[in-house]
């Protein structure tokens, strides 16, 4: 009788020491995130003949500066100390990852910094650097502690692996940040992407001329109260759909879809209402749900809970169109008189870096989403 042929045996350390494509995606996201808050709004662009470094030069703080400034600065770099050792591992580990996730902040830092000098709405500072420095730091240290039970053979790694499809990576990514790109005042729940108006301004700014690109695809320059109404709720519907969808196509059949779209809507929501509350006044926390937001709210969910179970390749593509629609329609839908009332009384202020990472997200969201489902389906497809 023959020798039974033997079973390979799987390598544990190997399946462990895998790289997660999920912490190097969530790692690029982020740099372009500090990178759009650090230089926003990218005008005015100007050299006084000061070197870069300056603010290396001065031995003193400035002389105004606030707790707040220095403690966001430092939760602002906590993540990313965090995300760069993730993306390192398992390459790089302990005391190593530690030290070059130091040295790598110290390096972005100091590019922002540096960068910000040569912008007429921005002040490089040495506060600003150290305090960057010292968030990298803690989040290296927090990387360190935790990499290992977040990326071995965890729950949270099982978990992963037993609701998400394999090549969801660039997925989980991408919605996890669209309830952050609610927080970002807009005209229209869920209504991201608006990106027309901001390419009239600077193509008038460049230009030296008014332009208003909306205007040359815009059927009316006004709209009556039935027509916004009919508009927010398209966009409304449209916006959720497209996200939800989206959260479906890297589901697999295990996963507990209605709980984890339920989440990610009420994540929005949340986002949404305290974002409202915390940029203009607790009043306006919730000035956004209108009849036209509470009707697309209904639509969204009717087609969802049609959609929920249908194929892979249906959901795909409704998500794709759900979310050129709404574009389509954003883009091309005057503001709101009383949204641009209320916008007056944003005063920015402290939160500039914050609210430019908020408009980086709220402006590319979808479209980043349109590539992702895009995509070839293959690399889409359920296990």
């Amino acid at each position: 009788m023959p020798n039974p042929v033997p079973r390979p045996v799987l390598n544990r350390a190997a399946v462990v020491s895998k790289p997660s494509p999920v912490a190097r995606a969530a790692l690029l996201a982020y740099v372009l995130l500090i990178v759009y808050a650090s230089w926003y709004p990218f005008s005015g662009w100007r050299d006084l003949g000061l070197s870069p470094l300056i603010f290396l030069q001065h031995i003193d703080l400035p002389r105004y500066w606030t707790k707040f400034d220095a403690i966001t600065n430092i939760i602002g770099y906590i993540p990313l100390g965090l995300l760069i050792v993730y993306g390192l591992y398992p390459r790089v580990q302990g005391w190593a990852a530690f030290a070059l996730t130091t040295a790598l902040g110290l390096l972005c830092s100091g590019t922002m910094e540096a960068v910000q000098t040569y912008l007429p709405s921005r002040v490089s500072s040495n506060l600003d650097f150290y305090t960057n420095a010292v968030g990298c730091s803690v989040g290296a240290v927090l990387g360190v502690l935790t990499v290992r039970k977040l990326l071995g053979q965890s729950h949270l790694y099982r978990l992963r692996r037993h609701w998400f499809s394999p090549n969801a990576s660039q997925g989980l990514v991408l919605l996890a940040l669209w309830p952050l790109a609610q927080i970002y005042p807009q005209g229209f729940l869920f209504g991201l992407g608006q990106l027309l108006p901001i390419l009239s301004d600077w193509l008038s700014e460049l230009l030296d001329m008014s332009i208003d690109l909306a205007g040359l695809v815009r059927p009316d320059a006004d709209l009556t109260p039935e027509q916004y109404w009919l508009s927010e709720t398209i966009i409304t519907a449209c916006g959720m759909v497209g996200a939800a969808l989206s959260l479906l196509c890297v589901l697999r059949r295990p996963a507990p879809r209605a709980a984890l779209v339920i989440a990610m809507v009420g994540a929005a929501i949340v986002a949404k209402a305290m974002a409202s509350a915390l940029l203009f006044s607790p009043d306006n926390a919730f000035v956004w749900i209108t009849p036209g937001a509470e009707g697309g709210f209904l639509i969204g969910a009717i087609m969802l809970a049609g959609l929920a179970f249908a194929p892979h390749a249906a959901q795909r593509r409704v998500a794709a169109l759900a979310l050129m629609l709404s574009l389509l329609i954003v883009n091309t839908t005057p503001a709101n008189p009383y949204f641009v009332a209320t916008l007056q009384t944003w005063v920015q202020g402290k939160f500039l870096n914050f609210n430019g990472a908020a408009q980086f997200l709220s402006l590319l969201w979808p479209f980043v989403a349109l590539w992702f489902l895009l995509l070839p389906s293959h690399k889409l497809r359920r296990s």
